[in-house]
């Protein structure tokens, strides 16, 4: 299901509450048909509202048609002079372009990823980059391929109560899956720059040698179903061409499953030294016998102590921070 309109506005139930407000404005956003886009913002939106920041959200459905972008810049510049905001705060390159459409109030941009270093958004982001108020990249490396210095490097935070071990024969029993037997998972969407090609492949080559595995892709769903299908697999795989700070490694790492990734973003950064987590190059070969690796490993990692830091209370407190740096320098005032 596609929204009509090109945009969609998401307010703060808390209408007329003191205090810090911002216009988020997002071409991420989960939506009725889409509950599964861009969760890491809500996360994060909700996470804000938490700490009493007033938080109203503008999603641009650039998915729906890229035209949106164009389209949205009208009416976004309408609604944010109908409306007291202190500042104004992007996720995304492309919804930089829209919110930096007006003037009249800072704009803090949040680059996630592979938008800084493919396709016509790299050199997009590089010129957003200089035109924002104040800028935060989700890794050290989204911010070497942006070429500018960040005011702060915040990877998107794990909602810790969600994301956390369950026994293996409890999530599956809830899933209807065999108890024997066992599962490679995905979890994403299924996207060229995915390559989720590779990991069918690869488990097609340990079924070959004789593996009792399967392959399990968890795209379009809700959010809150995700920590099950992580509980009731045995290893994640993630070997995408570029991340910026990958949330399903994260968040696999909260519920102790043991992962086989790519060396993308942050990724080795927040594996560490975890045992029963592996690194591939990339390809169907390395690929295959890193899953062997971690399907010999047979157990739970202790993933969940690695990322306890990087919980969604956190991360809002740091992009709180950001907002209130910004907003010092541009001599305003709540």
């Amino acid at each position: 299901m596609k929204v009509a309109s090109p945009y969609m506005f998401f307010p703060d139930p808390r209408e007329g509450a003191p205090g810090l407000r911002v216009l988020v404005v997002t071409n991420m956003y989960p939506h009725a048909g889409a509950e599964d886009f861009g969760t890491f913002v809500y996360d994060e939106v909700r996470a804000l509202r938490d700490l009493g920041v007033r938080v109203d959200v503008f999603f641009v459905n650039g998915r729906a048609d890229r035209s949106n972008y164009v389209r949205a810049i009208s009416p976004f510049r309408r609604h944010v002079r109908a409306r007291p905001y202190h500042l104004v705060h992007a996720h995304y390159a492309l919804s930089g372009v829209v919110a930096r459409a007006q003037w009249t109030r800072p704009l803090v941009i949040t680059f996630h990823g592979s938008e800084v270093a493919i396709s016509f958004t790299a050199p997009l982001s590089k010129v957003l980059a200089r035109l924002a108020d104040g800028v935060i990249v989700t890794s050290r490396w989204v911010e070497a391929h942006l070429g500018y210095p960040a005011d702060a490097i915040i990877p998107p935070g794990v909602d810790l109560s969600l994301f956390r071990p369950v026994e293996r024969e409890e999530a599956r029993r809830a899933l209807g899956w065999p108890l024997e037997g066992q599962v490679v998972l995905f979890v994403g969407q299924l996207r060229p720059d995915k390559r989720v090609w590779v990991i069918e492949e690869a488990v097609a080559r340990l079924q070959a040698q004789g593996w009792p595995v399967r392959f399990v892709a968890a795209t379009g769903l809700p959010h809150n179903q995700i920590p099950v299908y992580m509980n009731a697999a045995d290893v994640l795989v993630l070997v995408s061409e570029a991340e910026g700070s990958p949330m399903v490694i994260k968040e696999a790492m909260a519920c102790n499953l043991p992962i086989v990734t790519k060396d993308v973003g942050d990724a080795r950064e927040i594996i560490g030294d975890t045992e029963g987590c592996f690194f591939t190059d990339g390809s169907v070969e390395d690929t295959a016998r890193a899953i062997a690796r971690a399907l010999e490993f047979g157990r739970r990692t202790r993933g969940r102590e690695r990322v306890r830091h990087l919980s969604l209370e956190a991360e809002a407190q740091r992009v709180a921070q950001v907002y209130e740096e910004v907003l010092r320098r541009k001599g305003s005032r709540l």
